[in-house]
Formats: structure tokens, C-alpha cells, sequence
């Protein structure tokens, strides 16, 4: 069973759309088709947050809510959602919505142009947490810029939204928008096409699979927190995209006896709960990945599939063992994930395969831990070198030894001859040291707008010392460096 066309609700309407293309956005259709310019484009790259809304999906028989860019956020991505813009937005009263209302009270727009991202930034916390702590607000915001207000009227606004209501019309109208949704759950693949490009959206995995015989040289879209800017800002075609966000098959987290399993599509928000249950050292880390938008629509396989020597979460995940299970049809197959990536651009992906589930085995007793991120900007920032550890200790001596660095190479990449420096000898600073040494027989680092090579191996160097003042107990300045 296929259909030729999408359909969503938009604020409190519902829209159908067949002469769609593959690269079309959500934002374009908002301001220039529907006219509800509140949503502002500032960056088209997913950075800026001026053009966020809320977009909500069937989970688990509820609703679920969570910001994202539209900018780089597909049109044909939103079948069966519920698209939310600020204009939608108003108190039980008729009048300004709670959040609104504080701003209004704390003097937390100037210029105006990002207030609108801001405001459906917040809207999405005081959804979850009417009464958010000063943390958990910097974190929501990390994805917003303003450079007017210096941020701290917005925070103060935020910290009292609880004050002026914790319900609001959506909050009422909840049930009536999961009844309108799951009507139109009807296990359909979506196939629709333009004079230009085809957007297909499988049914299921199994369809997933069976299109991606049809279309081996498809381009397959998750989250597109790096496609949309292919689209955005290289200008490029897509003449078949295969959107796979939907599908909840590959949506799953469980956990065995000796290893979580995260499907491909597991969002980074998403992830953060069961990887940090289990990996503690992760929690820092995560954080500083992207911001809230990105972390809701980006995804675990994406970012790995994308195969970027800068990607955030394979150096990490190589130190952890992490292993890949892709799929071809009906065949599946397992590997390290650090065999994956073959070279600048290249990964071990046939034309037709996808990435289906990350494997990450449980700690092992006496490992340490550690993933570093080194970037220009605390948050919201692409790494200039980024580190993942794990070091297997037993009566002082290091047995086992994993590091894996980002940034260095034309690859996520291990650190060989420093893992067997290490490998033996006792857990010390001056074995530190001496694998730091050894980081140049593994890396010959580029020089680029990020980093200069000699900083990217000074610091990697350094990490490692800073590994070991961290686990030994040592003195440390312990904050995020940037």
C-alpha cells in the first residue's frame, strides 16, 4: 500500500501536500506558503535557533513534543506530526501565554528577531518543567542565540514562566490531536514526487530495507541535522531521498545482560538517560553536544553513518567497544564500529545498506573513563579535537587500554601505538606521558580554521595527563576547556 501525498496538522489545521520535493523545508513552508512568519530564518544551518518550533509525534500512545530547527528540518519529515509555531501560542485566557507572559515581564527581548525561538525553546521546557532550575534552562537555551540581551533577562523569564500558569490550550486540546494522528496511522509508504525529486517514506524497517534495494543510491535522511545543510548551504540536490526518522523499529533502546542496544534512530536527547545510567563520565560530554534542537533531531546511526572525522559520538564510542549491526535486505552483519570508517568520506556501507543498531558493551570492573570535547566555543560548537577513553586497571598495572581521538585524522581514529605504550605498564603519570610521546607515530594532524596541528597534538598529548590527574585523585582544573 503506498500514498502519493503527506499530511499533517499545523497549529489547528490540517495539511495535505502532493507537488512536494525531497529538499523542501519546513521553514520555507511556513513563511512563504503559509505565511506565519513568527518563524524567522537566521542561520539556515541549525545554529541560531530563530527559526524553532515544536513538532509532536505518536510515542508510546501519547503525543510527545520536542523543539527543532526548521531551517534544516524536511517538509516530507513532518508526515503524520503535529507542527506547533508561535503564532499557535495563547493562555487559558485567550491572551499571552505564560512563557510570553514572562518575557514580557523580564525585558527579555530587544531587536525581537530570535525572541520568537526562544520563547518555542522555553515553551518546550515548561511543557516537561514549569519550574526549571537555572541549569536546566542554560541547557535548553543552548541552542539559541541573541545578541542583544546578554541572556540574562531570558533566564530570569524562564525561571518564573511556572508563575503565570503551568497549563495552556495544547495541554487541553492533547487528547483530541493524539485521536486526530492516530487516525491517520495507516502503514502506508509514502512516495511523493515532484518535476525535480522523490521523497519516500517506508512503512516499516522491513519496507526500509526492500526500498533500499529498489533505490541503492538513495540518499537516506534521519535527523538531517547534516543533510539539511547540504541542502541549505551547498545548494545540493537530493533526487531521492528516503526518510527513515518515523519509523519506530529502529527507535529502540534495550539492554541485555552485557550491553545496551540503541536502535539507529535513537535521538541524542533520547540516548542520554541509558548511556549515562551506565556511563557516568558521559554525562558532562553529551551535554556539550549540539544543542536542544539538534540533540532532539539528530541521531545516534546519523551521526555514525555520516562517517565526519569530527563527529561527536564515535571517539567516545570506539573507546567503549562500541559494534555496528548493518543491514542489506535480509542480511545483517556485525563489526567494531572503528572498522567502519575506511577514510575521509568513506565508510564500510554498500550502496543499499543501512546502519540498523549500535552495541555498547556494559563496563568492565577496574575501567576508567573519559571523553573530552576541545572546541573554540563551550556549547553549540564543532570539536577541534575530541577523546575517548578506557583504561582497564588491575593491582596498578594497566591490563587493557582503548583511546580513540576525533579531529586528528582523516578518521575517528585509535590511538594504537599509544594504547600498547600504555598497555602493561603501571597506571602513572610518567606512563601517561610516555603514550603521550608515542601519539605521533598514530596522528599527523591537519591545520584548518578549527585548530592549528600543533594544538590538536599539544592538547591530545595533554588529555592523557589530564586522564590520569583526574582518576588518581590529583588536583585538576576539571572545567570544560573551550
Amino acid at each position: 500500500m503506498a500514498r502519493d501525498h503527506i499530511r499533517f496538522l499545523l497549529n489547528d489545521r490540517e495539511v495535505t501536500l502532493r507537488d512536494l520535493g525531497a529538499t523542501d523545508t519546513l521553514l520555507d513552508h511556513l513563511r512563504l506558503d503559509q505565511r506565519l512568519r513568527g518563524t524567522k530564518e537566521g542561520c539556515a544551518e541549525g545554529d541560531c535557533g530563530a527559526c524553532t518550533v515544536l513538532v509532536g509525534r505518536l510515542e508510546a500512545g501519547a503525543v510527545r513534543y520536542q523543539p527543532v530547527n526548521a531551517c534544516i528540518r524536511f517538509l516530507a519529515s513532518c508526515d503524520g506530526c503535529h507542527v506547533v509555531t508561535v503564532e499557535h501560542l495563547r493562555g487559558t485566557d485567550g491572551g499571552l501565554h505564560p512563557v510570553q507572559r514572562a518575557m514580557v515581564e523580564h525585558h527579555g527581548s530587544q531587536c525581537g528577531f530570535c525572541t520568537p525561538g526562544f520563547v518555542m525553546a522555553l515553551y518546550a521546557l515548561w511543557m516537561e518543567t514549569p519550574h526549571p532550575s537555572e541549569p536546566q534552562i542554560e541547557r535548553a537555551l543552548q541552542g539559541n542565540l541573541c545578541r542583544c540581551t546578554g541572556y540574562a533577562p531570558i533566564i530570569r523569564a524562564a525561571l518564573s514562566m511556572g508563575g503565570h500558569g503551568t497549563t495552556d490550550p495544547l495541554m487541553n486540546e492533547r487528547a483530541q490531536v493524539k485521536g486526530r494522528l492516530a487516525a491517520w496511522v495507516d502503514g502506508a509508504r509514502v512516495d511523493v514526487t515532484n518535476h525535480q525529486s522523490c521523497a519516500i517514506l517506508p512503512a516499516s524497517t522491513d519496507d526500509l530495507a526492500d526500498v533500499l534495494e529498489q533505490h541503492p543510491d538513495a540518499r537516506i535522511v534521519a535527523g538531517a541535522t547534516d543533510v539539511g545543510l547540504w541542502v541549505t548551504k551547498f545548494l545540493r540536490d537530493l533526487p531521492v531521498a528516503v526518510f527513515i526518522g518515523h519509523l519506530d523499529g529502529l527507535r529502540a533502546v534495550t539492554e541485555t545482560a552485557d550491553a545496551l542496544h540503541f536502535g539507529a534512530l535513537v535521538s541524542y536527547e533520547d540516548a542520554r538517560a541509558p548511556l549515562v545510567a551506565h556511563f557516568p563520565h558521559m554525562a558532562r560530554y553529551w551535554d556539550r553536544i549540539a544543542g536542544w534542537q539538534v540533540r532532539s533531531m539528530g541521531t545516534l546511526g546519523g551521526n555514525i553513518a555520516n562517517g565526519s572525522p569530527i563527529g561527536d559520538t564515535p571517539p567516545p564510542f570506539i573507546a567503549l567497544g562500541a559494534r555496528l549491526v548493518l543491514r542489506k535486505g535480509a542480511a545483517r552483519r556485525e563489526m567494531p564500529l572503528e572498522d567502519f570508517f575506511l577514510d575521509y568520506g568513506k565508510q564500510d556501507r554498500a550502496a543499499g545498506e543501512f546502519v540498523e543498531k549500535i552495541i555498547l558493551p556494559k563496563p568492565v570492573p577496574g575501567t576508567l573513563h573519559a571523553a573530552y570535547k576541545l572546541s573554540k566555543r563551550r556549547d553549540e560548537d564543532i570539536s577541534a579535537v575530541a577523546f575517548g577513553v578506557a583504561v582497564t586497571v588491575a593491582d596498578g598495572i594497566i591490563i587493557n587500554a582503548r583511546l580513540a581521538f576525533g579531529g586528528m585524522a582523516a578518521t575517528p581514529k585509535r590511538a594504537t601505538h599509544a594504547e600498547a605504550a600504555l598497555t602493561g605498564q603501571p597506571f602513572s603519570l610518567e606512563t601517561m606521558q610516555t603514550a603521550a610521546q608515542a601519539l605521533p607515530q598514530d596522528f599527523t594532524p591537519l591545520s584548518d580554521m578549527r585548530a592549528s596541528a600543533d594544538y590538536r597534538m599539544r592538547a591530545a598529548q595533554n588529555l592523557l595527563t589530564r586522564f590520569w590527574l583526574e582518576h588518581a585523585g590529583q588536583p585538576a582544573a576539571l572545567e570544560d576547556v573551550t
